[in-house]
Formats: C-alpha cells, structure tokens, sequence
C-alpha cells in the first residue's frame, strides 16, 4: 500500500492525478503540467513535500558528529538559522543522499532528507551516531509545504499573521522559527519563496488557505522541469551511491582543504576525476531523456536528466560527459538510435523567471 502525506485527500479534491512515486502516493498534476510551471515562473505555487522527512539532531556536540558526517562543512553555520546544502557520502565517496542542514543552536540541528533514502539515511546517521550521546529524531509528526514563486513570500505572509516582521529579512538560505511554523527561505524551482515545515495536523488547513489566497497547487511533473530549469540535482538520477559529488556538478559542496576528516574524504583524494555535469541544449529536433548516450570528441557521457523547458521552449538536459569539453562545444545525443546536435551550456539554464541560456 502507497504511503499518504497528511495532504493526499486535499489533493483528490483538486482533481489531482496521482502516481506512486517511489511508495508514495502524490500528484504529478491537477491539470495542465506546463500551466502550473509557469504558474510558478510568474506568480506562486505550492508543492506537497510531506514525503521529505525532517530529522532533528540533539545533544552536547552536534556539531562534531557533522564534521564527520557530511562532505561540506558545517563550521561555516554560524547564526542561527542558516542552513547549508550538502552530501552525505559513503566510504567510497558515493552519494548516500544530499541533503539540507539547519542550525539551530549548538545541541540542536535539524536536517531534511529525501524521501526515497529517508529510512538508509536515519540508519546511516544512527550507525554513526553510536557512542557520542546524540538524540536522532525522525519528525513524521512534521509536514512541510514548499511556496514558491515572485510573489510566493507575500501569500505567506497573507496566510501567517505576523510572519512578515520576522522573515522579511531573511535572507536565502536562512530560517526561523514563528508561532508552530519552521519557515526557511529555500526551494527546488530556482524561484524565490519559502519551505514551511508546521505540525502535520495543521497541514490541510493551512493548504487550503494559501489556495484562497491564489496560491495554486504544483505537482511533480512541473516541479521536476522547474528544478531541471534551475540546474539542481536530483537524487537516483544526477548522483547516487556509485557516483562521485565531483563528478555530479556538487565539488561546490565538498571541502578538501580544511584539516577536518570526514567519511569518503579519502576516497575522493585517491579517486581520478574523468567526468563532468554539464548543460545541454538540443539544437535539432527532438526531447532530451535520462540515459540517452552523449557522443563527445574525448568519448561517450550519459544524459542524467532531461526535459523540454517550458521557459526556453526547447529540450534540455543534464548530462555527465567526459573532461575536457567546454560550454559552447557541440556534441550529439542519440535519441532512438539518431544523433541529433546538441550543444553544451553552463547550468542554471533558468533562474527568476527569466531564461539564463
């Protein structure tokens, strides 16, 4: 049986279509899929994330299990609030999840996972966290509501009476606590707007009154090309457990240089980098698609992800391709057996509502 996120009935009475997606049971759409991207390029729309899971981490040094836990560093969070995107690694250097982590204070931390490792991730963490004296709480009790768009943090604050005061300020990448609300300024669009994480019991009414506020709901179709738009990763298909961050376009996300330990960092020392994610955007006619071959002049890559853009009206992808090809290159895409011309981009391909390539 699919699992449910306390918001599935409001779904169904908004003529959702839903789908299994990786063992739950969500929306991919309520209508028009190319409406509801658009819907957030220039307006605001809200996403049913409660299949995330919140996990919080407590105890006398939080911060010193993470050093060794992630491949970024949480040294770098020093206001309450901030958050830091990361990968979690295995000891071979591939991606066991990447994730979000927020301080809150120093025996407090609160991370949200994905949901299809949301259980290999608790266990991992767990394994990790035997003999230090920390608490890791899965927060099922949680829900967490994604409004984004221009005019996103606006119909928030419509919606939550005196948020404005205490979020307005906030800057990306950043969140507080107001009232029963945990309300970060971050997403998976490339558009501005809030995750708001609230007790699961508040989720359907506080659902419903963003929609009066105009707020239309997005499925996961249109937030698949608006994050593929934006140049963000996804989980089980741009990196994985057998896949390098370096290689997966997240070196960003990877600190080497500082004297701290963590587990793959040796891994990632020793291994040889041979690939890279890039944009691509296909210059015949055709739609770019996972796992389509890349024929490049220094060898073959592999298409990770790709879509038709409904901002830039043509089909992009990302695609991890051999070193050595630079933005502006041409390569070929075989797509049912043809190679059809493409060309290699730097990603974000859109941002803002506005078209970056």
């Amino acid at each position: 049986m699919l699992k449910q996120t306390p918001l599935s009935a409001a779904h169904r009475a908004m003529g959702a279509k839903m789908v299994d997606f990786g063992g739950w049971d969500m929306p991919v759409s309520y209508g028009s899929q190319i409406d509801e991207h658009h819907q957030v390029r220039s307006d605001a729309g809200m996403f049913d994330v409660c299949h995330m899971l919140v996990v919080d981490v407590n105890g006398a040094d939080v911060r010193g299990f993470l050093r060794n836990l992630v491949a970024n560093n949480v040294d770098k969070l020093k206001v309450p609030g901030k958050a830091l995107y990361s990968c979690m690694l295995n000891p071979q250097g591939g991606v066991i999840d990447d994730l979000i982590i927020y301080f809150m204070t120093e025996d407090w931390f609160r991370i949200v996972v994905n949901a299809g490792t949301a259980e290999k991730d608790v266990a991992w963490m767990q394994k990790q966290a035997q003999g230090r004296g920390l608490t890791i709480t899965p927060r099922r009790d949680l829900a967490m509501i994604a409004v984004q768009g221009p005019n996103a943090r606006a119909r928030v604050w419509m919606a939550i009476p005196g948020a404005q005061a205490v979020t307005e300020a906030v800057k990306p990448f950043n969140a507080v606590e107001f009232q029963q609300y945990f309300i970060a300024r971050t997403g998976y669009t490339g558009e501005d707007g809030f995750e708001v994480i609230l007790p699961a019991a508040e989720a359907q009414a506080f659902w419903h009154l963003l929609a009066t506020l105009g707020v239309k709901p997005i499925g996961l179709g249109a937030r698949d090309t608006l994050r593929l738009e934006a140049g963000m990763n996804l989980y089980g298909q741009d990196m994985d457990e057998t896949t390098s961050p370096l290689e997966s376009g997240l070196a960003w996300t990877v600190d080497l240089h500082s004297g701290r330990d963590f587990i793959g960092k040796a891994a990632l020392q020793a291994r040889d980098i041979n690939h890279q994610l890039v944009g691509l955007v296909l210059l015949d006619k055709g739609v770019l698609r996972a796992h389509q071959p890349v024929h490049t002049k220094h060898g073959v890559g592999e298409i990770t992800s790709g879509t038709f853009s409904p901002t830039l009206q043509q089909s992009i992808a990302l695609a991890r391709i051999p070193l050595g090809i630079a933005p502006g290159a041409e390569v070929e895409v075989e797509i049912r057996d043809r190679k059809r011309k493409a060309k290699v981009v730097s990603y974000p391909f859109a941002r803002n509502g506005k078209a970056l390539v």
